[in-house]
């Protein structure tokens, strides 16, 4: 059988970059049930919802949703369990004491295959007010119009 390479894409938690300052990004991977990962490969997974919390020491991904697998019997897996996230250990004792600050948490960004095995991007998050969000907003319109004019410009078309 042939090993995979390269980095292959299942979801992305467009929402938690819109709703969250991302002050630094973390790569963990995860411990799956083998229904799991068939479900994960179809390229079905929800990452709205999710979380990280830290429980005896150890990293747990809560509320992702990966629903499930259409062939598995009675030996598939919940959809929204708690998975493990596994990390060394000089990151995580690092993400700890990083997590103790007040307003931070630890949400998933995005979820894919990197060489055959699952990984999920954390992203240590500080969440944005709603004046916060109409600012990121605006300047993204901005800089669409800009880069709109621009074109127009290069192209040689009369923008009127």
């Amino acid at each position: 059988m042939v090993k995979e390479t390269g980095r292959k894409l299942i979801a992305q938690n467009k929402k938690g970059r819109h709703d969250y300052f991302i002050d630094e990004v973390f790569e963990a991977g995860l411990v799956l049930m083998g229904t799991e990962v068939k479900s994960l490969r179809a390229g079905r997974a929800t990452l709205t919802d999710g979380y990280a919390s830290i429980k005896d020491g150890e990293l747990w991904l809560s509320g992702v949703h990966i629903p499930e697998y259409n062939e598995g019997s009675w030996t598939n897996h919940e959809p929204r369990r708690e998975r493990k996230l596994l990390m060394h250990k000089r990151e995580m004792i690092k993400l700890i004491g990083k997590l103790k600050e007040s307003g931070l948490t630890l949400i998933p960004l995005s979820l894919y295959f990197k060489d055959g095995k699952a990984k999920v991007e954390m992203g240590l998050a500080r969440g944005k007010k709603a004046h916060d969000k109409r600012a990121t907003l605006m300047e993204k319109q901005a800089t669409r119009e800009i880069n709109r004019e621009l074109s127009r410009r290069s192209s040689g078309k009369n923008a009127y």
